[in-house]
């Protein structure tokens, strides 16, 4: 018997899926690595919510060639709305192992170890030491055995977090962060040598969109490849200036988003807010926004600009555009509404999401089954909980939302939406 206990649920719903919990424990690291300086009193909030998750990862990779990948029947979970204190779903665990590999649930989660190794260096350094061994071994288990645990595991993890770009950008993501954790040259080599393995990534096509793996543009949970080139950017901005293929790619990730840039592959809403294909869109303008802030600063620091053809971006024009998408996100935005629950006058009152839409155990201290909490999802009336804080999918690409627990795609809030949020809003709170 393993102990599974702790870590997130990824959104709504009363599963723990590991892939987008690691990422989102990677970003929260990356976020204090960055920002944990304009944190103040919040930044002991940031280090318990990573700690909360690298407790987790210790547990789910603690013995030897398993990696625990998610606990909970995603099904049966999924059929019914009930609190989690009431929860009777089966809390089955999966596993990928060397038969059954899983390399980017893995590699996510060496990554999540070793940056979350780095934040608590300065604070306690036998807990650091052992997440950076932990990393290792999973990093290299990962590697050894290569594969994708749609192949394995794929009937549970999919349809809600099947990988669609391929592992290689794991093994590399996780690899870069080993390297700035430990600065053993072997993980060094390990990304240049591998980082070819991007361009030939097959292109997918996922509900009618087409998503290229080999995309430098793509950052979020599934995709690392804009997130690899900005961190490796850092390492080698002031030694090797045009060190290829990441600083080229680095920058050409930035006039994909930039609204001026001839390059832009991104669309934006009437009101101003990013968008991408496939759900919860904010995921993409909370990430992306980050990796333009945390970019500007590397510009910075090795006294840069960009040029997306004849445009010019300088750091502070980088800063601007991700300010925009914070500042829509907060209420700035044709609705007048702050997509952030708690925050503002007016934000999401029916949230998708299990114990903020059901009464709580003071209120009803009998139990909700299966079906018993379906009124309250099929109700109008608001949430009786607040989830203070807890970013939604948010609105469409006309500045429009829905505001309805039915409606999980505007309505959902999720782990990685937040987590590179926390950092861009100690960045603007200081600057």
């Amino acid at each position: 018997m393993v102990d599974l206990v702790g870590g997130y649920y990824d959104a709504g719903d009363n599963v723990k899926f590991n892939f987008p919990m690691a990422f989102s424990t990677t970003i929260l690291a990356w976020s204090v690595l960055e920002f944990g300086n304009s944190m103040g009193s919040d930044l002991s909030n940031a280090l318990d919510a990573i700690k909360w998750a690298t407790d987790y990862f210790l547990k789910a990779t603690s013995i030897p060639g398993f990696v625990y990948a998610q606990v909970g029947d995603p099904y049966a979970d999924h059929n019914c709305w009930e609190r989690p204190e009431d929860m009777d779903t089966p809390r089955t665990s999966y596993a990928v192992s060397k038969q059954f590999p899983g390399s980017e649930v893995s590699a996510e989660i060496a990554a999540a170890l070793a940056a979350s190794s780095l934040v608590f260096r300065a604070i306690d350094l036998e807990y650091s030491a052992r997440l950076l061994s932990r990393a290792r071994t999973v990093f290299e288990f990962a590697n050894q055995y290569q594969g994708s645990y749609n192949d394995g595991i794929g009937r549970w993890v999919c349809p809600f977090y099947c990988d669609f770009s391929g592992y290689q950008d794991e093994l590399l993501w996780g690899a870069a962060w080993l390297y700035r954790a430990s600065k053993d040259s072997n993980y060094w080599n390990y990304v240049v040598e591998n980082i070819h393995n991007l361009e030939n990534t097959v292109v997918k096509n996922i509900n009618g969109f087409s998503y290229s793996g080999g995309s430098y543009a793509e950052f979020g949970w599934d995709t690392k490849h804009a997130g690899i080139s900005i961190l490796v950017s850092n390492l080698v901005m002031n030694s090797n200036p045009n060190f290829s293929p990441f600083i080229p790619n680095a920058d050409k990730f930035v006039c994909t988003v930039l609204p001026e840039s001839p390059t832009v592959s991104v669309q934006y809403s009437p009101g101003g807010l990013l968008f991408k294909p496939g759900g919860s869109n904010l995921q993409h303008p909370t990430a992306l926004s980050f990796l333009l802030v945390v970019y500007a600063r590397y510009l910075s620091q090795g006294n840069r600009v960009i040029h997306c053809g004849g445009v010019v971006a300088t750091p502070a024009r980088l800063i601007q555009v991700a300010r925009g998408q914070v500042d829509y996100i907060l209420g700035s935005n044709p609705l007048n509404m702050s997509y952030m629950v708690g925050y503002g006058k007016k934000f999401p009152q029916r949230i998708h999401h299990r114990g903020s839409s059901l009464p709580s155990i003071n209120q009803q201290p009998g139990p909700i089954d299966c079906k018993g909490g379906t009124p309250y999802f099929s109700s109008n009336n608001p949430n009786p909980n607040l989830l203070i804080g807890a970013v939604v999918g948010g609105p469409d690409i006309k500045d429009s939302y829905n505001d309805s627990r039915a409606d999980f795609v505007q309505s959902e809030p999720t782990t990685y939406i937040n987590a590179p949020l926390v950092g861009l809003l100690a960045y603007f709170k200081t600057h």
